[in-house]
């Protein structure tokens, strides 16, 4: 063995004794893989099942009752209300109660029996126009399946039904739309925690932080002073990034910029608190930087930024609501393609707001634990 080789073993050698005799170090190594494992196996999923779906039938005859019974004795839908009147369609979407209306026109039966064609209207709720378009790709192969077995049965050259979609909020199903906004919160969930999480570590590991504690700034100012540079690179990281979103990928920002610089505050103030509680704990810069990535990856996974919550297991979804990501992202596509108003928006507020909370104020004592 050449004296090259001994030099590099004996590097690796110290390396995994040095990882391994931290406690810390230990855990980040060997939890980070299994917790992602857990959340990415049951969290990520592109399945569509139990959409929520409501009936309006105009028709009323034995054709048109067939066609819902399709939808009915499908796996995907779930049926979750049957309306008369055509104003009840807009609340049940604007509540989010459902994804999808099945409108059956007033002579869909007279028309299929003439071969001209039954109208069958599906009004989506384009707000995920991910899961919108997939969703409507399961009612255009129910309407398609129908309309065969309707042809064959009566003899028709023609379908019976020909299928009318409808999208609102989002009326191209441009899954930009529903993804740009998403983004914002991404990159500055991202560098908020990254900046943060790092400020503490990187003094005790310059070794700056002793003299820092010589000073005659008390733990708090300190603690304060670490976490409004995050806030205000947070601030100028979402403002540049809402732009883009506008004025590069053409984005529509229908709501009150207040409400959305508002809900920024509120969810930079929980990025903030984690991003100092990683630091308190952290008594390395790699070790920051592992512990950000620890939190990061389920907290993205967790928020419905890729994958629905409502197809994640009952109790991932109730992790969820740990997650100040989930509330922000609500908050972002409400202002940027609903125009919601605050009023509106107060029960995505004050769960990331009560996170916030608790995470400053651990990363307070963890702050003040760490220095006495």
């Amino acid at each position: 063995m050449t004296a090259s080789l001994r030099r590099i073993l004996a590097l690796v050698v110290k390396e995994f004794l040095a990882l391994m005799k931290e406690p810390r170090s230990r855990f980040i190594i060997i939890g980070p893989p299994i917790i992602q494992m857990l959340v990415f196996g049951y969290a990520a999923t592109y399945d569509l099942s139990n959409v929520p779906y409501a009936t309006y039938d105009e028709d009323r005859s034995a054709a048109s009752r067939e066609l819902l019974a399709d939808f009915a004795g499908s796996p995907t839908f779930r049926l979750a209300a049957s309306i008369d009147h055509h104003d009840d369609i807009r609340e049940l979407i604007v509540r989010r109660d459902v994804l999808l209306v099945v409108h059956v026109g007033p002579n869909f039966a007279r028309d299929a029996l003439l071969g001209r064609g039954g109208a069958v209207q599906i009004v989506l709720d384009g707000r995920n126009s991910n899961t919108a378009l997939i969703a409507l790709g399961y009612a255009r192969q129910i309407v398609e399946t129908f309309s065969a077995r309707w042809a064959q049965r009566h003899g028709l050259g023609l379908p019976p039904a020909r299928l009318e979609p409808v999208a609102w909020y989002n009326p191209n199903l441009r899954s930009r739309w529903f993804f740009v906004p998403g983004v914002v919160a991404m990159l500055t969930l991202v560098v908020t925690v990254l900046v943060t999480g790092l400020s503490v570590a990187r003094e005790r590991e310059q070794g700056t932080f002793d003299q820092l504690l010589v000073t005659p700034l008390r733990p708090g100012e300190i603690l304060l002073g670490k976490a409004l540079p995050g806030f205000l690179i947070g601030i100028g990281e979402a403002t540049v990034v809402i732009l883009m979103a506008v004025l590069w990928f053409r984005v529509p920002l229908v709501g009150s910029l207040g409400v959305l610089y508002a809900g920024v505050a509120v969810f930079l103030a929980c990025a903030v608190g984690v991003g100092l509680m990683i630091s308190s704990l952290a008594a390395t810069m790699q070790q920051g930087l592992l512990g950000a990535f620890l939190f990061l990856v389920p907290s993205v996974i967790l928020s419905g930024f890729t994958t629905p919550i409502a197809n994640m297991p009952p109790l991932v979804q109730k992790l969820t609501l740990l997650n100040p990501l989930r509330y922000f992202l609500a908050i972002l596509r409400g202002v940027f393609l609903e125009g919601t108003p605050l009023s509106l928006l107060i029960h995505q507020f004050w769960p990331m707001a009560l996170i916030a909370a608790v995470s400053l104020a651990l990363a307070a004592w963890l702050f003040r634990h760490r220095v006495y």
